[in-house]
C-alpha cells in the first residue's frame, strides 16, 4: 500500500475549477507538503452524460495534472451519487424511506441498493474507470462508491422486499426455521409463503421509529439484509475492477460507529480499511481513539487509513465550531497513533456552492495559503514528510481486547422491557474511556476474534451471544486471564430470541452469577454503589440499569445503597478455579456505573495483569504504542485543557523534534502537545 510516508492530502474536485485554478491549487499543494489526492469522487454525471454515452476527456486531464504534479492518487468511481438522467430514466433507481415515501431525485445516498439497473450502470462505469486508469503513475488505492448507507442507511422498496425474501431463502433453507427464529406464532405471524413478507418499516412491523419494532428478530434480520445489500453493491464495483488491476488496493470509506452498516460483515472485502473522522464535538478524545480502533480491528490489527477529516468545520450540524489553534494536529497524530498510514482531509478547496460550501478545506473560497487553517495543515505536512517511514505498517502491541458487536448494539437498542436510555455506544464507550485514560493499548475485535493473545477482554453489552462466544470467554480465564461483561449481557441468541435459562444465558458459569431481577429508571435517577475491594471503597452513583445480582460462586465487591433491593450484589468477581487456584477472573458489573465507578473496575482488572499505563493519573494524557520490527513508538498526546506535566515512561528520541528524551525525565506538554518517542531498550537516547 504505502511504504514511503504517511500519505496526506484529500479529497480533490478540480472538476469544479477552471485550468488555471488548478495551477494555483497545485502550487499550495507543495507549501503544505500535500502528496496525495482523491479524485473523481461525485463525478458520475459527468462521466456519463446519459445511458449510452461515457466521456472521460475531462478526468483524463485532471488524472494526468495530478500524475505530472508527482502526486498519489486515490480514484474513486464515483457512484456515490447518481447523476439525474438515471433517476429520471430509471425511477425504479430511487429509495423508499422507512416511511414508505418512494423518494424523487436529489440529494446523495440516492440509489436504492436492490436495483438491478443501478448494479449494472454503477459496476460498468466502474469497470470503465478501471480499464482506462489502471496502471496510471502514482495510483494507490481505487475508492469505491463513498459513505455506504447514507442518512438512513437503507431502503424499503419493492425491489428490497424482492431480496430480502431471497436472502431469508438463503439464510433459512425452509418457512419452519424462519418462523422458529422469528418466533412466528406470538401474534399469529406464522408465514406460510415467502411472499408474505414485507420489509419492517412503519407500514408493517414499526411503532414509533426504527427503534420500536414488533419483532426483532425480523428487524434484525432485515439491518443484516440491508447491510449485505449495499456490500453486494460494493462487490460489484470491485469485481469490475479486478477485471483490469489485479493490485491495487480497493477500499471504500467508513464512518466509524455507524448503526446502519455491520463493518464486521464488510472486513474481508477491504483491502485495507478506511474511515471519514468527523467527531461530534470538540472533547471527543477517547471516542475518536474507541473509532479508530474500531477501524484497526476491522482488519485483525493492520494499519487503515482516515479518508476524510475537516482541516476546520463541519457543514452538517446545526453549529459548526471551529477547530482550536493545534487540535488539527492533535487529531491527526492521534490517528496515526492508532494504527493510520494516511492522514486525509475533505476537501482541498471550498467548492462555490451547494450544502458544503462553507465546510471547511485546505484552500477557502480566495485561495489563501496566509490563513491559521493553512499554516497548520503546512506545518503538519512538514511533520510527517520528516518522520518518513518510520511507523509505516508498525501495529499496536495490545494485550487487552474489547469486544464489539453490530448485532447487539442493534437488539439491545430495539428490545422493549428494559430502559430505551441505555444505548450500546454509550456503554462500550464508557469502558474504552477508562482504558484509555488507563494507558493500555487495546484491539477493538468482533465476537469471532481470536482471543487467545490477550489477558484481559471486555465485552460491554454483549447482548448476543453467537456461535462459541461463551466457551472463548471462558478459556481466557482458564488461562489466568481476566474477562469482564455488563448488564444486558448473554441475553439473546442469534436470532434475538431469549436464552430459556438464568440471565446471563450461557455466560452464567464463566460469571459466577444470576440475575433475579432487572430494574430501570430515568435519566438522572441514580443509585449508590458501594464497590470495595480490601481498603479501598468508592461510591459509584450508578443509572439507567440495575440488575439484581444472586452469586453462584462469584464474590461480591459491588453492593446497592437503595431502592428495595439496598445492600444486595450489583457487581461480582468469579474465580471460576476457585480463589487458590490458578485460573482468572469473570468480572460481572449489573449496573450502569458513573465513569469513577467503570474507571476503578477496569483498573482493577488491568492492574492484576501489570497493564496500567504510566501516565494513567495524566487527566487526559494519551498513550498509544505502535511497534514495528522489534522497535516502539510511543505516542505521547495532550488532550488537557491545560499544561501537564509527567514523567517520561521510557528513554528515547522525540520523532518531531530531535529531542533526546531520558526515563524519568519531566515532560510539560502543554495543550495539543504531542511527543513521539522511538523508544531505546537499553534506556539510554539514541
Amino acid at each position: 500500500m504505502t511504504d514511503s510516508k504517511i500519505l496526506y492530502g484529500g479529497d480533490y474536485n478540480p472538476e469544479q475549477w477552471p485550468r488555471h485554478v488548478w495551477e494555483d491549487d497545485y502550487a499550495a499543494f507543495d507549501k503544505a507538503s500535500i502528496d496525495t489526492v482523491t479524485l473523481n469522487v461525485f463525478s458520475w454525471a459527468t462521466l456519463q452524460p446519459d445511458e449510452d454515452t461515457y466521456d472521460f476527456a475531462r478526468l483524463d486531464e485532471i488524472v494526468a495534472r495530478a500524475v505530472e504534479g508527482g502526486r498519489g492518487i486515490v480514484l474513486a468511481t464515483s457512484t456515490g451519487a447518481l447523476p439525474p438522467w438515471l433517476a429520471h430514466r430509471h425511477p425504479e433507481v430511487e429509495r423508499t424511506d422507512f416511511q414508505g415515501r418512494r423518494h424523487v431525485y436529489g440529494q446523495r445516498h440516492n440509489a436504492c441498493p436492490s436495483s438491478p439497473v443501478y448494479r449494472q450502470l454503477s459496476a460498468e462505469l466502474a469497470g470503465r474507470i478501471a480499464e482506462r486508469y489502471a496502471g496510471t503513475p502514482g495510483l494507490v488505492a481505487w475508492h469505491v462508491g463513498n459513505e455506504y448507507g447514507g442518512f438512513d442507511g437503507g431502503c424499503w422498496c419493492d425491489l428490497c422486499a424482492a431480496s430480502f425474501r431471497d436472502w431469508l431463502r438463503a439464510r433459512y433453507g425452509t418457512l419452519e426455521r424462519l418462523n422458529e427464529a422469528w418466533n412466528a406464532t406470538f401474534w399469529s405471524h406464522t408465514f406460510s409463503d415467502w411472499a408474505q413478507i414485507v420489509p419492517p418499516n412503519m407500514l408493517s412491523e414499526h411503532w414509533r421509529g426504527p427503534d420500536h419494532t414488533a419483532f426483532q428478530g425480523i428487524t434484525l434480520d432485515y439491518r443484516r439484509f440491508m447491510s449485505d445489500a449495499m456490500l453486494a453493491n460494493y462487490r460489484d464495483e470491485k469485481a469490475r475492477i479486478r477485471e483490469h488491476d489485479a493490485t491495487t488496493p480497493v477500499t471504500t470509506n467508513f464512518m466509524g460507529m455507524f448503526r446502519p452498516i455491520d463493518y464486521h460483515r464488510w472486513a474481508a472485502d477491504l483491502d485495507f480499511a478506511s474511515w471519514d473522522n468527523y467527531p461530534p464535538g470538540p472533547r471527543e478524545h477517547a471516542r475518536m481513539a474507541l473509532a479508530h480502533d474500531v477501524m484497526r480491528g476491522l482488519k485483525d490489527g493492520a494499519p487503515f487509513w482516515v479518508m476524510e477529516q475537516t482541516p476546520t468545520i463541519t457543514a452538517s450540524r446545526d453549529v459548526n465550531p471551529v477547530k482550536r489553534p493545534g487540535v488539527l494536529r492533535l487529531w491527526s497524530w492521534q490517528a496515526v497513533a492508532h494504527g493510520a498510514d494516511a492522514v486525509l482531509y475533505f476537501q482541498m478547496r471550498q467548492s462555490k456552492g451547494a450544502s458544503e460550501k462553507y465546510h471547511g478545506a485546505v484552500l477557502d473560497h480566495a485561495g489563501r495559503t496566509d490563513t491559521r487553517a493553512f499554516r497548520e495543515v503546512a506545518a503538519l505536512g512538514a511533520e510527517l514528510a520528516g518522520l518518513g517511514d518510520a511507523v509505516i505498517g508498525a501495529r499496536t502491541p495490545a494485550r487487552v481486547a474489547l469486544l464489539f458487536d453490530w448485532d447487539s448494539w442493534w437488539a439491545a437498542e430495539m428490545t422493549d422491557g428494559f430502559n430505551r436510555h441505555a444505548k450500546y455506544v454509550d456503554t462500550v464507550l464508557a469502558y474504552y474511556r477508562a482504558l484509555w485514560q488507563a494507558g493500555a493499548q487495546v484491539d477493538v475485535v468482533p465476537t469471532t476474534a481470536d482471543l487467545t493473545p490477550y489477558d484481559v477482554v471486555l465485552a460491554p453489552m454483549l447482548h448476543v451471544l453467537k456461535g462459541d462466544v461463551a466457551d472463548r470467554l471462558a478459556a481466557v480465564t482458564e488461562r489466568g486471564g481476566s474477562v469482564l461483561a455488563s448488564f444486558w449481557s448473554g441475553r439473546a441468541d442469534e436470532d434475538v430470541n431469549a436464552f430459556l435459562m438464568d440471565a446471563p444465558g450461557p455466560l452464567g458459569p464463566l460469571f459466577g452469577v444470576r440475575v433475579e431481577e432487572t430494574d430501570s429508571a430515568e435519566p438522572g435517577v441514580t443509585n449508590p454503589v458501594t464497590l470495595a475491594d480490601g481498603a479501598e471503597a468508592v461510591v459509584s452513583a450508578a443509572q439507567l440499569v440495575f440488575e439484581v445480582l444472586v452469586p453462584e460462586g462469584a464474590e461480591v465487591v459491588g453492593t446497592y445503597g437503595a431502592e428495595f433491593y439496598a445492600g444486595t450484589p450489583a457487581v461480582t468477581r468469579h474465580r471460576p478455579g476457585g480463589p487458590d487456584g490458578d485460573g482468572g477472573e469473570a468480572w460481572y458489573v449489573g449496573t450502569g456505573l458513573d465513569d469513577a465507578g467503570v474507571a476503578w473496575v477496569v483498573r482493577r482488572v488491568l492492574g492484576r495483569h501489570g497493564l496500567v499505563g504510566p501516565y494513567a493519573d495524566a487527566p487526559d494524557v494519551e498513550l498509544a504504542v505502535r511497534s514495528k520490527d522489534g522497535v516502539r513508538f510511543a505516542f505521547v498526546l495532550s488532550h488537557a485543557t491545560g499544561p501537564v506535566e509527567v514523567a517520561a515512561h521510557a528513554s528515547g528520541v522525540d520523532l518531531l523534534t530531535g529531542r533526546a528524551v531520558r526515563q524519568g525525565e519531566t515532560l510539560r506538554l502543554e495543550p495539543t502537545d504531542v511527543v513521539l518517542l522511538r523508544e531505546d531498550p537499553t534506556g539510554a537516547p539514541a
